[in-house]
């Protein structure tokens, strides 16, 4: 595989890098997809202050390979997050749900490279505006957090792709070798890949988590909660009073009491499957075995190459 933008970028082997998800992304995922030639990333959404300075420390001792965090704007303590990216020498921050502009000078004052997860075509404008390094266009088969225009990944790529020269990263439904060569012809330069790491070895997430989503059938997830913010999520119980809410015309208040704080912890950290937010994503249903990162990365870059081999055939 050659070098272009997003390996340069970020001084990697291949333009493979791991979702910053919450409750999956600790230090052990992040430094063993950096280990296997990737960019690892450390959630930090999920991770109070002092838990993630113990993340940035332990990342430091596991891996002398390039890392970075995911720091969602809209983050309780958000200050206090930056600051602490920036105390730790951290060199790359992917940042998510919020605008860019109000961080990306102040990070790229401290020699750190910023990329910013989009939705649309739209927004990616403003990133290349807001003067960022690379954007993550992310199709709405994405588990968790998703945008509103529930554009898939393969229509989004080369719109976002026609609306701005930075370097390009597809997310959203890939965790093959085939879907990472579909995305580069379509215009991405690397992928983001969230579920597949998620059901790692390796991830942070419990094993409750990783046995429910490896057992999904196709349509087994569903976009829900668009009245507060558009998420992915298993369809088990909670998801059963959501959807019945919903139907009945619940207002936004009658929905937060559905999802009380922590209720993506108590279904990707701890286990409650039933009672849970379980946030995965559509192409969960493909995957049916929990492997090490370093078998999952050389798989990809093996497919990769024999869809490479298939194409030039036709």
């Amino acid at each position: 595989m050659k070098n272009n933008r997003i390996t340069d970028l970020f001084g990697i082997k291949y333009p493979i890098i791991q979702g910053g998800m919450v409750w999956a992304s600790g230090w052990r995922l992040a430094a063993a997809v950096s280990n296997a030639g990737g960019l690892g990333l450390l959630g930090a959404g999920s991770m109070p202050p002092e838990v993630l300075r113990e993340h940035i420390s332990k990342i430091k001792k596991a891996t002398d390979k390039p890392w970075g965090i995911n720091v969602p704007l809209m983050y309780p303590k958000i200050e206090e997050l930056i600051q602490i990216v920036i105390d730790e020498g951290v060199k790359i921050v992917f940042t998510s749900a919020g605008s860019p502009k109000k961080y990306t000078g102040l990070l790229h004052e401290h020699g750190i490279k910023v990329c910013h997860v989009v939705s649309s075509s739209k927004f990616a404008k403003k990133c290349e505006e807001a003067g960022v390094d690379a954007v993550v266009a992310e199709g709405f088969e994405a588990g968790g957090h998703n945008g509103r225009e529930e554009t898939t990944t393969m229509t989004l790529i080369p719109q976002v792709r026609k609306a701005t020269s930075l370097p390009l990263i597809a997310a959203g439904g890939i965790a093959s070798g085939e879907a990472m060569l579909a995305a580069m012809v379509l215009g991405a330069e690397g992928v983001q890949m969230g579920t597949l790491f998620a059901l790692s070895e390796e991830s942070s997430a419990s094993m409750a988590f990783k046995e429910r989503c490896t057992a999904l059938e196709e349509g087994d997830t569903m976009l829900t909660l668009k009245l507060l913010s558009p998420t992915r999520l298993v369809k088990n119980a909670l998801f059963a009073r959501i959807d019945e809410a919903e139907k009945e015309g619940a207002a936004k208040e009658d929905l937060l009491k559905l999802v009380p704080p922590g209720s993506a912890r108590r279904g990707i950290f701890e286990g409650d499957i039933e009672n849970g937010e379980v946030e995965i994503g559509q192409v969960a249903s493909a995957i049916k075995e929990i492997l090490p990162v370093e078998v999952i990365m050389n798989r990809m870059i093996d497919e990769f190459h024999s869809a490479q081999e298939k194409t030039a055939q036709f």
